[in-house]
């Protein structure tokens, strides 16, 4: 099956740039910025280059998998940074279900931060389990299964530099599936399979259409 491309480089970097803006506008004093490894990685480094006229701290945190089990998880990689009395903005690159969200903002609160807020590249709401908002979107999803731009499987496809939607029973069995297609791909201008128009506030309205040949 083929990836259609849903956000290419130039719309990618147009809302990366507005929730810079964004960011900025907010947090006058400046901010820390923390950003959820791995998959954050790519788009946290666009981001604080995109944040204008203001101090910007980085840090980093990661955590494991949540146990199937028992739904727990643990800390991989903490903060350096004592974010008491500071304004923190949290920065994933996807929310789906919610669950790490609210894990990393339960942790963060007892640090004691002036504010905290989240940001995130692309937003699921219709797959949440916690009810957990979003304060900065790039873009809302629909149900796509979406990979690139930091978003991967097996570790694949994170260096692809736009954001595709693949067909997740392909990759379940094969994960390396769209490796030549999306590899082959890199710099070119996208022919879309998928018309989208933005909503107001950075969401995504899919318009099918015919697919060529």
């Amino acid at each position: 099956m083929v990836a259609n491309v849903l956000l290419d480089q130039a719309a990618i970097e147009e809302h990366v740039q507005r929730l810079g803006r964004e960011i900025a506008r907010d947090h006058p004093d400046g901010v820390v910025l923390v950003g959820v490894l791995k998959g954050a990685l790519i788009f946290f480094a666009d981001l604080v280059r995109a944040v204008p006229d203001i101090d910007v701290t980085v840090d980093f945190m990661s955590i494991s998998r949540f146990a199937p089990d028992s739904g727990r998880v643990k800390i991989l990689h903490d903060l350096g940074t004592d974010i008491t009395g500071l304004d923190v903005v949290l920065v994933e690159d996807i929310v789906d279900t919610g669950l790490t969200v609210a894990y990393l903002i339960g942790q963060l609160l007892a640090r004691n931060p002036r504010r905290l807020s989240t940001c995130a590249m692309l937003d699921r709401p219709a797959r949440r389990i916690v009810p957990q908002t979003v304060d900065y979107v790039g873009f809302e999803l629909q149900n796509e299964y979406v990979l690139g731009y930091g978003l991967h499987v097996k570790d694949l496809y994170r260096n692809v530099p736009y954001v595709v939607a693949a067909d997740r029973d392909t990759l379940v069995s094969r994960p390396d599936a769209y490796v030549h297609e999306l590899y082959r791909r890199t710099g070119f201008h996208a022919d879309f399979g998928t018309d989208f128009t933005a909503r107001p506030g950075g969401s995504v309205a899919n318009v099918p259409r015919e697919e060529e040949p």
